[in-house]
């Protein structure tokens, strides 16, 4: 198990790094788990974990990429709810990724 120090405060993650108390997520949290990825959150990021934290918050789990992508086709349209639009954003697992960013839980299928 490491640690993440955000905002003054240190929080911990699994083994995964993902954050081990949902309830510690910021925004602020988020900007610097994506630093650690090498990324710097752009309104198109920020728009797909916040959409991330909506689907935890109506189904109580982490998505994997196809319930991803027809939720985000569902809720932001085919242009944003496709595979390559969040290969993009999340390069390689998008949705192990967005999920680490947004602070859920690490997705059930994802190695």
């Amino acid at each position: 198990m490491s640690t993440l120090i955000a905002a003054g405060k240190t929080l911990q993650l699994d083994k995964h790094g993902f954050l081990q108390n949902l309830e510690d997520w910021t925004p602020e949290v988020a900007t610097v788990l994506a630093a650690q990825e090498g990324m710097v959150l752009t309104a198109a990021h920020w728009e797909i974990i916040e959409l991330l934290r909506s689907f935890y918050t109506e189904f109580q789990l982490s998505p994997a990429t196809r319930p991803l992508v027809k939720y985000a086709a569902a809720r932001l349209g085919p242009a944003k709810g496709n595979s390559q639009h969040l290969n993009l954003l999340f390069k390689g697992t998008p949705a192990k990724l967005a999920a680490k960013l947004a602070g859920l839980p690490k997705p059930t299928n994802c190695l």
